[in-house]
């Protein structure tokens, strides 16, 4: 084995590391394999010899690429205030095991390091230094001192950076119910509702606070952010009538669901289950986005071996 061989048989061993840094700060699958990606051609171009730890050079190397990526987003923009309210970012979907039914081991691990929606919108009102410093310090345990010199501030400044994200994320971000089973429960009794019409039960599944989110991309009329139980309740009216085939599916580790209309993705939601009641919907109903997204081998998967809702 030639020594090239030997370097991207041990990139391919970080690749799913570096996919998850890449997708926490980028928010779109496309572009975290783009970063990963470029994180390869510059190692493969680099003098290796001397890293003694590989793993954290290429966290160091992502970082940076991906700071560089969400740099030329706000020069263009595409980034923070900029972005709209009504933007989600891309969905992970994968099928919902049955019950009774044991999770894949793999599909578990991933879902235990997966972010939801909900976190990558608010990730994305955040600088792109706030997000860097947040994004490797908390959710991946990097040192401050390891950060400072990708976003070229002082340990201590660095430092001030995850702080602020982190409040803006606990503020902004609710946490789920880690019980899959109760996100199930709930998820299943609000689609059955909205397809029957059951506007009360609908009510009492809803946080009187609770934020819908739907994406519709470029289409007039379908992006649109909800606040409040009644006024989601409200909207729900108009889609009880549209002859969609529902599946429950995992979003992004959670219980969500996937629409179909026509054998096409019509939208992909997220529900953020809290004491019961859902706290937030996102929604993605960007048809070309979800025709990326969500190809036929998915869609065949998740009916094949889904429940469908309605």
């Amino acid at each position: 084995m030639d020594g090239r061989q030997l370097l991207a048989e041990r990139f391919e061993e970080h690749r799913p590391h570096l996919r998850a840094v890449a997708y926490r700060m980028l928010g779109s699958l496309s572009e975290a394999e783009d970063a990963v990606q470029e994180t390869w051609l510059k190692l493969s171009r680099s003098d290796s010899d001397g890293v003694r730890n590989l793993g954290g050079w290429l966290t160091t190397v992502i970082g940076r690429v991906c700071l560089d990526l969400l740099r030329s987003r706000r020069q263009r923009g595409e980034l923070s205030l900029d972005v709209p309210e009504t933007y989600v970012p891309d969905p992970r979907i994968s099928p919902l095991p049955g019950r009774g039914e044991a999770a894949d081991p793999e599909e578990e691990a991933l879902r235990a390091d997966s972010v939801g929606l909900a976190m990558l919108v608010v990730l994305d009102t955040l600088g792109p230094a706030e997000r860097l410093a947040f994004v490797l310090h908390d959710m991946f345990a990097v040192p401050f001192e390891d950060i400072a010199p990708i976003v070229e501030r002082s340990p201590a400044a660095t430092r001030q950076l995850a702080s602020r994200a982190r409040r803006r994320v606990r503020e902004a971000a609710p946490a789920p119910d880690p019980d899959r089973a109760k996100q199930r429960e709930v998820v299943e009794a609000f689609l059955a509702a909205a397809r029957g019409g059951d506007f009360d039960a609908l009510l009492e599944l809803l946080d009187p606070d609770v934020v819908l989110r739907a994406d519709g991309g470029d289409v007039t009329g379908l992006s649109r952010i909800v606040r409040g139980s009644q006024a989601v309740v409200a909207g729900a009216r108009s889609f009880a009538t549209v002859a969609l085939s529902t599946h429950l599916v995992l979003v992004n580790g959670r219980v969500g669901q996937l629409s179909i209309l026509d054998g096409k993705p019509f939208s992909v939601g997220e529900f953020t289950v809290r004491d019961g009641r859902i706290v937030e919907v996102n929604i993605l109903a960007d048809r070309d986005r979800l025709a990326a997204l969500v190809d036929a081998s998915t869609i065949a998967a998740v009916i094949g071996g889904g429940e469908p809702t309605g």
